[in-house]
């Protein structure tokens, strides 16, 4: 029996402590912290895990440096103690990254004005990282040449974070320590209706893989429905103090435009920020921010010509981006927070909005609603949706902060000493790339002790799979018996990030894509594959 359907039995007929509708960041955090602390835990999405607004971010973990304009001083230091959390948290995932801003005659601030924001922000965040610095538009032409400085007047350059892996992997990374922790969890199982009975939610579902529907029973119930967070209150008759309203980002993955590992920030020409943002071997740029009332968006041509024509504007490249260098796009919508009026249409000065969240309890439906937040607010968000549960009545175990994070040092000191033993890094003997025992710790933790033991029994494990892909055999194997892989979209794009880094024509009917079909789905291999090229074909 699967992982998934192993989760889906323990779900028909179960009662729950808590019972959790969405897992992107916020509904993923809470099931990891609950579990950790001893509840039992339910946590269902419609969709894979982390497969919404959770994989469209920037992969950045960052303390709103852009919130000191409008003196969020409070948030922003909030912010940037958990970035300084995480950094020390997920070593191996989580890193350091400068940020290089130029500055222009457009920019709405002047670049002394913007050093000063640099000497704030890195005390406002204890000194935590390397001290920022003042560059001129000479120096910013030496450190990075790719910037035209035609019309830079300056720069400044600054830390903060990002995921070396996507946005979505770190999402189920926190599924698998609520698993792990004994909650049940299941991807693609649809909340139909809930209504509160005698005291207790009853739950009615659906599998959308197979249609199969069941009930399961819970005291609280956790709405981390994201942006549609709103339409599952109302659904309840549920008065909150707050709703959601979106703007919509977008990212445009292209090839590599520097190979110095940071981040180069400009504004455009409606003096909002846009970044350009390393992902291994391909620049993203981004993101757009626009007003939108629908959250389900898509990248369209509107979207492709600004952002393209903002960023050839600012680069001397031999060759300037086309949308024909597109190799991925990611769309997504922020839900920022706003005060509830009732009113709908009311008009909001949505730009002016920080990502920010909020948490609300009603005592008398026992319901938790978390509201907006993002990546780096995510460990706040558990802590403060666990004491909001035990105000519920719910009885949870010490804090003892083992709920998060990586393995200890001395676990990963044992990996590594494992994997020189058994010279795992010489089997990779191209420069460009990083070491193997790197990459899978970094992505499997303990987990990765029996990739070693599967590589030392049969070589061919330690094989890449898609030579375009950078993929071992191994880990399609760990990611079918552990990972809950219902689509082969789940491996493609939140599992890996192959179909952000990777163009479509590059593995379309390759014999590496049908390998991993077979072995994340056996004998269904030809119908995953058909109906993921299917979808993707839809989705354009």
């Amino acid at each position: 029996m699967s992982l998934r359907s192993t989760n889906l039995e323990k779900l028909d007929g179960g009662h729950f402590d808590v019972f959790i509708v969405g897992t992107g960041i916020n509904g993923a955090v809470s099931a990891a912290v609950l579990a950790g602390r001893g509840a039992s835990v339910a946590v269902i999405d419609r969709g894979d895990f982390g497969s919404f607004t959770s994989q469209e971010s920037s992969n950045l973990v960052w303390g709103g440096f852009k919130y000191l304009e409008n003196y969020e001083l409070g948030l922003v230091r909030k912010l940037c103690l958990s970035r300084n959390r995480l950094i020390e948290s997920y070593p191996a995932n989580i890193k350091e990254i400068r940020f290089l801003a130029a500055l222009d005659e457009s920019s709405p601030f002047a670049p002394a004005l913007a050093s000063l924001g640099t000497l704030a922000y890195w005390g406002i965040g204890s000194f935590a990282t390397k001290p920022p610095r003042h560059l001129t538009a000479k120096k910013i032409e030496q450190v990075e040449p790719v910037i035209n400085t035609e019309s830079v007047r300056g720069g400044i350059e600054y830390s903060d974070a990002y995921l070396k892996d996507n946005d979505a992997r770190f999402v189920f990374s926190f599924v698998r320590s609520a698993i792990k922790a004994g909650a049940t969890a299941a991807n693609y199982v649809e909340l139909s209706s809930a209504e509160r009975v005698d005291g207790t939610w009853q739950a009615h579902m659906v599998d959308r893989e197979t249609g199969r529907k069941f009930t399961a029973t819970a005291d609280v119930v956790i709405n981390a429905a994201g942006p549609f967070i709103d339409g599952l209150n109302q659904s309840w008759n549920l008065r909150t103090d707050h709703r959601i309203v979106y703007s919509k980002g977008i990212h445009l993955v292209v090839p590599q435009l520097t190979k110095n590992e940071r981040v180069l920030a400009f504004f455009d020409d409606t003096q909002r920020l846009f970044y350009v943002i390393p992902m291994g071997k391909r620049s993203v740029i981004g993101t757009t921010d626009n007003r939108v009332d629908d959250p389900n968006t898509a990248v369209n041509d509107d979207d492709r010509n600004f952002l393209l024509g903002q960023i050839n504007a600012r680069l001397d490249l031999d060759n300037p981006l086309t949308i024909a260098d597109i190799i991925a796009e990611r769309s997504g919508v922020r839900p920022l927070v706003v005060d509830n009026d009732g009113d709908d249409k009311e008009e909001v000065d949505w730009t002016s909005l920080s990502r920010k969240h909020e948490i609300e309890r009603d005592a008398s439906l026992k319901v938790v609603s978390i509201f907006g937040g993002k990546l780096t607010d995510c460990l706040n968000v558990g802590e403060e949706v666990a004491a909001e549960v035990e105000a519920l009545g719910v009885k949870l175990d010490p804090d003892d902060g083992e709920w998060f994070g990586e393995p200890p040092e001395e676990m990963r000191e044992e990996f590594y000493r494992e994997a020189r033993l058994m010279h795992l890094d010489d089997l990779r003997t191209r420069a460009d790339i990083e070491p193997l025992s790197d990459r899978l710790w970094r992505r499997y933790g303990q987990r990765a002790f029996s990739m070693l033991e599967a590589i030392r029994e049969d070589p061919s494990m330690g094989e890449d799979i898609m030579d375009s892909a950078d993929y071992l055999r191994v880990e399609l194997h760990q990611a079918a018996h552990t990972e809950m892989v219902t689509r082969l979209e789940d491996f493609m794009r939140r599992r890996s990030k192959i179909e952000l880094v990777v163009h479509e024509d590059d593995y379309r009917g390759s014999v590496g894509l049908r390998e991993a079909a077979e072995i994340l789905f056996g004998d269904a291999a030809d119908a995953k594959l058909d109906e993921y090229f299917d979808e993707a074909s839809t989705a354009r």
